[in-house]
């Protein structure tokens, strides 16, 4: 899954111009939005109304451990124990374009 940016991202009620997610925030699924794993497919997706997200292997272990609990670096962390290595920036990068649909939230505080 690759959404494309749109430079702006949006946390609970703020909006952040340009600015991506930060090892503190903690990402969470939007409400409209489930994670599933379509049998036909073989593979987990994102379900909102009249959308269907196809997810690859990486975006949906991220996505797994979106649930307003763990922090971005959490996130990284948990990764890099299950892989050799996990880039950082491009977990960032990830979250950052689904804030930016709309597909996970970053709540305040």
């Amino acid at each position: 899954m690759d959404p494309t940016p749109t430079g702006t991202t949006r946390t609970g009620t703020g909006t952040r111009p340009g600015v991506g997610v930060s090892g503190s925030d903690r990402p969470r699924l939007a409400r409209h939005v489930r994670l599933t794993f379509c049998r036909t497919r073989q593979r987990q997706t994102l379900q909102l109304p009249e959308t269907v997200v196809v997810l690859n292997g990486s975006g949906a272990d991220i996505l797994k451990l979106c649930d307003g609990r763990h922090t971005v670096a959490e996130i990284v962390a948990e990764l890099g124990a299950r892989y050799r290595t996990v880039p950082d920036d491009e977990v960032r990068q990830f979250l950052t374009r689904l804030v930016a649909r709309r597909y996970v939230e970053i709540p305040d505080g």
